[in-house]
């Protein structure tokens, strides 16, 4: 039996244990299985490795795409790029190696998504984590310049009070990385401007469930084009998969 699962503070929201069961199922892979690990901190992974010998990938989520660091064996050249790890190859040796599947699954999808032309082809990440790490290294990748939004004012990041109508009309696209509106929580959102939004603007929620976030529900009521986070969660798992199995990352 090769078991995978995920890893993370909270996993309540998570899709990622139905995707991979159904997976297997369509698969007839019957010596696979996904669980879900709630961690209440990084430091409990060696204890879960020792009481589940037969853990063959993992799946990393916040907040520890970044405090997983410090237990990884060696990172692959996406983690290293990106600053962050949201995948664990589990080598036969015990050896522990931390990839990045994030910033291929979200630049796939924004591929799809936004059309990228214009004067106003500049992006606003809303965040400074792990995700927003991923989805910085994508842009630079799709060529689209942007700045990151941070609530710390004392940040070399531009803060959400600096969100002036002009601003927000010289960025078409706007990203948030952050997990504010995730369910439960699901009246939560950004602190942006949203009367300053155009149906000029396209707006990306790496947030999946709910599947239309309260920040993707103001900027299609301002007639910006949306998307959610479910599209990129597929790719993801796919890299993550073809990582576990030796297989060539798609492209």
């Amino acid at each position: 039996m090769r078991t995978f699962g995920l890893i993370g503070r909270s996993l309540s929201h998570s899709f990622s244990q139905t995707y991979f069961t159904q997976k297997f199922d369509r698969l007839g892979l019957d010596d696979c299985h996904y669980e879900l690990f709630e961690l209440a901190n990084p430091n409990e992974l060696p204890q879960l490795l020792a009481r589940h010998p037969d853990l063959a990938g993992l799946n990393v989520t916040i907040p520890y795409k970044e405090k997983i660091w410090p237990y990884l064996t060696s990172v692959a050249s996406s983690a290293a790029l990106v600053g962050a790890v949201n995948v664990i190859e589990i080598q036969l040796n015990g050896g522990l190696v931390g990839h990045n599947t994030d910033y291929l699954g979200f630049r796939n999808s924004l591929r799809r998504f936004y059309p990228g032309r214009g004067p106003a082809n500049r992006a606003l990440v809303l965040g400074t984590g792990g995700a927003a790490k991923a989805v910085s290294m994508a842009l630079r990748e799709l060529d689209i310049p942007h700045w990151l939004v941070s609530r710390d004012p004392l940040s070399a990041h531009l803060t959400y009070s600096e969100l002036t109508p002009e601003v927000m009309a010289g960025h078409s696209l706007i990203i948030n990385t952050t997990p504010l509106g995730t369910y439960p929580n699901v009246t939560e959102c950004p602190a942006i401007p949203y009367a300053a939004l155009t149906p000029a603007h396209y707006l990306f929620d790496l947030i999946y469930n709910p599947r239309e976030t309260r920040f993707l529900e103001l900027g299609r009521a301002a007639g910006a084009q949306t998307c959610n986070g479910f599209e990129m969660l597929e790719l993801q798992a796919e890299a993550a998969w073809a990582i576990w199995n030796g297989q060539a990352l798609p492209k």
